[in-house]
This record gives structure tokens, C-alpha cells and sequence, in this order.
């Protein structure tokens, strides 16, 4: 984040409290970053009337319009720093909400209690056909399979110092720029974590596809066509494994690394299907038009770039779901701290925490966030790894044109 988007945030901070500016525009990261520190200025006229003070300071020296001293000289009363550090704050989850994040797509979303392990149970069976039953004949009995997943959250950080004399000089572009980025860093944690739930080094995590799962594409194959029909079928002739009726797993979303993303639109948004079957030649409308496109760019990493793996998920939010993905409760999203200082002055009295720490003068953050996942139904999803090459000898193809 540059230092003319924070100017702006905290621009629009003092927007927000001040309703004779309230019709002010300011950039769609300011407005996203400050949303919940206006509403917490709000609670209070003595709290909203600091915070636009404050805000006016940092503003000022931020833009130039008021010498460094300025700040530092805030940073020395009992209320300041509080406000500039939930300035701070707000930026982080700007970062973190502004970050492209995919995954809750295809992925339900929870929050857990605390960090012990959580016990997601289910019970299978009792949901197939009735049988008929013949006059004073008993009732056939049924049995019912009882299981659980289980994970639990986890901590996730990092620190980040800065030096006295960065503040000291001015360098204020650090200061700025550091909230957005570890922002970004919690989001992309999330998204590389559920991406290797079920993404492995060699295209498909082993552990939720397998022969024994019945969730790989029969023969691997490339994303085209033959490959995506065939993927399409053998999630949509999955069965419940304890009654062998339907299940609620209608294929939703497509999910590809980027060097398929153009691959995948010119499949799904292809206005027809034309099928190929001895002399004939069977013109259909293209069904396939109905999946969303999801670009996972965190694939590539985690398969460092030896194979090009796609999915078809089922909607999180209709039967099971292939994976959930959990955050502690009450800290839903990412935490920023600065270090308490560990000094004071020699004639007595506290120092601000800018003031840095007593052996190097360390001006320290710190990122906290918690979370947590784990793979859920293997009927809710189909992966190949593309190693299998052409799927088939169906002859389907796309006409090529783009659906408007």
C-alpha cells in the first residue's frame, strides 16, 4: 500500500466522523480499510472527536503538510498511539479483504470454538428407498454408519521490526505500506493451506484421491472437452455408498491453475457442442455453461509447476462438501500487534512504544491469525492430473463461439 492510500484512509476517517465531509470520495481500499474504524470512533462523541484529531495529524505529516515532529510528538500522549495503532489495524484488514481469495467458493467456511480438536459427525444410511411390506408381516430393519472428521486451528504470524531511527527519518513509507502487506500475507496463508487439502506435489493430493476414493477422472485426463464431460458424468453417477441413491453433488465449480484458466473459458463458454458419432454429426446446446470458473494461483506452487491439475467441486452449501475450513471464534480475522516497550526514562515515567525497545531501539509488530481445515466428503469432488493426455474417442468438440 502506498503512502497516498493511507493519506486517503485516513482521510476518510476523519470524513466519516465529520458529517460535513461525509459526501466525500476517497479511493475503494480507503473506503473498504476504514468502514469499521468509523463506526468504532462512533461510540462514543469524545472517542470520534480524538480520532478525527488524530487522524488530522497523521494525515498532515503523512502528506507533508505538517513536520515529522508532529507525529512523534502525538505518539508521546496517552491517546494517540491507541488511535494510530487502530489505524493500523484497519489497513491490515483492508490487505486482508482486498487480497483475491477463492476458496470459499467450493469450500465451507465455519468458525470453531478454541484451538482443541473439533468433531464434525455424520450419520449415513436410512435414507434409501422403503421396502414394501406385506399384511401382519414385520417392518425390515435398517442400520445407519456413524463417522466424524476431525481437525483443529492452529496459530499463524510473524514479526516485523522497525528501527527508531526509520521513524526518526521520516521514512514513513514503511509505516505505510506494512499494514496492507501482512494483510496480504494472512490471506494468501489461508488460500495456500485449503489449496494443499487437495492439491499435492504431483498434481492430486494422494490422501483424498484415490482409486479407493473413486474421486479421479478415469484415465487422468487433459482439460478439453472429452476430459471435462467425462469428469462431469463420474461425479454426477456418484452414490451414496450406504443406500446406492443420488446424492445432492451437482458438479458447480471448475476449478484450474492459471494455464488452464483460457483452456476452461473456451470449454464453458462455448455456445454449442457438436458430437461426432459415425456419420453424423449431433449439434447440442453446451450444458457445461452452468460451472463457475475458479483460477487457483496457489496450484502451481504447491506443484511447483510439474503438473497442471483441475477439479470439479459440488456446492459447499448442498450436502456435505468436499472441505471446511475453520477460524477461532472471535478472531475470525488477522490480528496486529506492536510490542509493549521495555524502558523508561531515567528522571521516571513511561515511554511511548515508537520509542522503540531498551536494547535496540525496535519498534516491533507482530500478525497473529488462526485457522484451520480439513478434507471432508470424496463424493463432492473429481480431479485429474492431466498426465493421461485426450480422454477419449468421443469426438466432442466446441463450435469456438463465445457465449454473450
Amino acid at each position: 500500500m502506498s503512502k497516498t492510500a493511507l493519506i486517503n484512509a485516513v482521510k476518510d476517517v476523519s470524513a466519516e466522523v465529520d458529517a460535513t465531509q461525509a459526501d466525500k470520495q476517497f479511493t475503494e481500499t480507503s473506503q473498504q480499510s476504514i468502514k469499521k474504524v468509523a463506526d468504532h470512533a462512533k461510540q462514543s462523541p469524545e472517542r470520534q472527536k480524538k480520532f478525527a484529531e488524530a487522524a488530522g495529524v497523521l494525515g498532515g505529516v503523512l502528506s507533508g503538510k505538517l513536520p515529522s515532529y508532529k507525529l512523534q510528538e502525538a505518539m508521546t500522549t496517552s491517546d494517540f498511539p491507541i488511535l494510530f495503532g487502530d489505524v493500523m489495524d484497519r489497513l491490515l484488514l483492508a490487505g486482508y479483504r482486498s487480497a483475491p481469495s477463492t476458496f470459499q467458493m467450493y469450500t465451507r467456511t465455519t468458525t470453531v470454538r478454541d484451538f482443541r480438536p473439533v468433531q464434525r459427525k455424520y450419520v449415513d444410511g436410512a435414507d434409501g428407498l422403503l421396502d414394501q411390506v406385506e399384511e401382519q408381516a414385520e417392518y425390515p430393519a435398517d442400520s445407519v454408519d456413524e463417522g466424524a472428521y476431525s481437525y483443529r486451528v492452529h496459530k499463524y504470524g510473524k514479526v516485523l521490526p522497525f528501527s527508531w531511527e526509520t521513524f526518526i527519518n521520516d521514512d514513513l513509507d514503511a509505516f505505510a505500506d506494512m499494514p496492507q502487506r501482512l494483510g496480504r500475507g494472512a490471506s494468501r496463508s489461508e488460500e495456500n493451506f485449503v489449496t494443499r487439502l487437495y492439491v499435492g506435489a504431483n498434481g492430486l493430493n494422494t490422501n483424498f484421491f484415490n482409486s479407493s476414493n473413486g474421486n479421479i477422472v478415469e484415465g487422468n485426463p487433459v482439460l478439453n472437452m472429452d476430459g471435462l464431460l467425462k469428469a462431469y458424468l463420474q461425479m454426477s453417477n456418484q452414490r451414496d455408498p450406504h443406500s446406492d441413491m443420488p446424492i445432492l453433488n451437482s458438479p458447480t465449480y471448475l476449478v484450474v491453475p492459471p494455464e488452464l484458466e483460457i483452456i476452461a473459458r473456451q470449454l464453458v463458454n462455448a455456445t454449442e457442442i457438436r458430437m461426432q458419432q459415425g456419420d453424423s454429426t449431433i449439434i447440442s446446446s453446451n450444458y457445461m455453461n452452468q460451472l463457475q470458473i475458479v483460477v487457483n494461483r496457489f496450484i502451481p506452487i504447491v506443484t511447483g509447476g510439474s503438473a497442471s491439475p483441475w477439479f470439479l467441486f459440488a456446492d459447499p452449501n448442498e450436502g456435505r462438501g468436499a472441505l471446511e475450513f475453520g477460524r477461532l471464534r472471535g478472531h475470525e480475522e488477522p490480528e496486529i500487534f506492536v510490542k509493549t516497550p521495555n524502558a523508561q526514562r531515567a528522571g521516571g515515567g513511561d515511554v511511548g512504544y515508537m520509542q522503540g525497545d531498551f536494547a535496540t531501539d525496535s519498534i516491533t509488530y507482530k500478525i497473529r491469525h488462526v485457522f484451520g481445515g480439513t478434507q471432508l466428503d470424496r463424493l463432492f469432488v473429481v480431479g485429474s492430473d492431466s498426465s493421461g493426455g485426450t480422454a477419449g474417442t468421443s469426438g466432442v468438440a466446441t463450435t469456438g463461439k463465445a457465449k454473450k
